[in-house]
């Protein structure tokens, strides 16, 4: 059975030009899936131009309604959607996000059928797509511009004026960082992965936990570290990390040991409601406390890691946290922690980031729409059917959508 796949209009502010399929992405579906047809929602901002959609052989058009699955990235404004269809986007509602209740209160009265990309999971539960490893590679570069800004050392362009990754990398062959620059990197997801994808490519070490906590080194090194490794039980036994993914409440932060020997901190870590705070404002306070550089990839405001007191944005990426005022402050003051908190870096590098988001697209959900759903993978990711409700792995949001706290 033909299915019509729209690649729709982002219109969400500040711009997105990020895209679900680039042009190229669009004719390998089309080659793979007969059945395939894809139209473009006309767009002056997207990173791929309506003429390449075009010159690959695809309608650009105005009118999209004919579509029966709609692929964006970002949320959908509520006067755009187009009741009774299909529509795959990052709608961040899956946590009770307050203000994107109304956007999902409209989906389930449009009766559209609401497939979340964060929800794209495999049965166990592992994310299949998503921009994460482009966020580790764009802020991990972020937070060494943060480092050669604010200590005079060198100069980084913006990643946004860069035309892809190729040339993101060609920046960084052109710095030197100081010969002890200690750097903590947390998390073992694509996330943690783009951001170690950056320190390998500028040849930094790494070295174990035990080597990084107790010597000093004459060259820049890194240690990866994992939830075992900055969280330990309150009863003194040995942790395990699926007991603590399952229940935390029985462990607290050894996150002090890192923070004592650490200059530049790299949170790349997924953290789970209930966790202990990495760091807490108290302990930025402490003496011991080393790090004056934090690039949270992460960027969970006012929580687990105490210096981000608010997302930064593209325009103007970093700030300073005062750990004696706990205000911020100028990014390159004394005595502070200089924060990176960006928290839509993908979008810095729209190109790459979009063709690797196509690539796990097509290689994971387009071909449930033609293997009868196989796996079960657009069933786990449906959030809302056609008759306007919540389906059952979603229902925990209903007290969400009735307005009910």
């Amino acid at each position: 059975m033909a299915i019509t796949f729209a690649i729709i209009k982002e219109r969400k502010n500040p711009p997105d030009r990020r895209v679900v399929f680039s042009p190229q992405k669009c004719q390998e579906v089309s080659r793979q899936f007969p059945d395939a047809n894809i139209i473009v929602e006309a767009s002056s901002i997207r990173i791929f131009p309506d003429s390449a959609y075009s010159e690959a052989g695809f309608k650009v058009t105005e009118d999209v309604s004919e579509a029966d699955v709609m692929l964006g990235v970002k949320e959908v404004p509520i006067d755009a959607l187009i009741p009774k269809k299909k529509y795959f986007f990052f709608s961040h509602t899956i946590k009770k996000q307050p203000y994107n209740r109304e956007l999902l209160q409209a989906i389930l009265e449009k009766k559209i059928e609401l497939y979340d990309h964060e929800v794209i999971v495999t049965n166990k539960g592992g994310r299949l797509i998503g921009f994460g490893r482009y966020a580790g590679l764009v802020g991990a570069y972020n937070g060494f511009r943060a480092l050669g800004l604010r200590d005079d050392l060198f100069t980084l362009p913006k990643v946004e004026v860069l035309p892809d990754l190729r040339a993101v990398k060609a920046e960084l062959d052109a710095i030197t960082l100081p010969k002890q620059l200690k750097i903590a990197l947390s998390g073992t997801g694509k996330v943690a992965q783009g951001a170690k994808e950056i320190l390998d490519h500028l040849q930094i070490r790494e070295v174990t936990d035990a080597d990084y906590l107790t010597q000093s080194f004459d060259e820049p090194v890194y240690c990866r570290i994992d939830v075992m490794e900055y969280n330990k039980r309150t009863d003194g036994k040995p942790g395990d990390k699926y007991e603590f993914y399952k229940d935390p409440s029985g462990y607290e932060s050894d996150f002090m040991k890192y923070a004592a020997t650490t200059d530049f901190f790299i949170a790349g870590h997924f953290y789970g409601e209930g966790a202990p705070y990495l760091f807490t404002r108290e302990d930025a306070k402490h003496p011991d406390f080393k790090i004056n550089l934090v690039a949270d990839i992460s960027c969970d405001i006012d929580g687990p890691v105490a210096s981000t007191v608010r997302p930064s944005t593209i325009a103007n990426p970093f700030y300073g946290y005062d750990p004696q005022t706990e205000k911020e402050t100028a990014f390159d003051a004394k005595q502070v922690i200089t924060v990176m908190a960006v928290d839509n870096l993908p979008c810095e590098l729209p190109k790459d980031a979009s063709e690797g988001f196509g690539d796990m697209f097509l290689e994971h959900v387009i071909p449930a729409f033609f293997n009868g759903d196989a796996d079960g993978l657009l069933a786990r990711a449906q959030m809302t059917t056609a008759e306007g409700t919540l389906t059952k792995r979603f229902r925990y949001l209903q007290d969400y959508v009735e307005g009910i706290d």
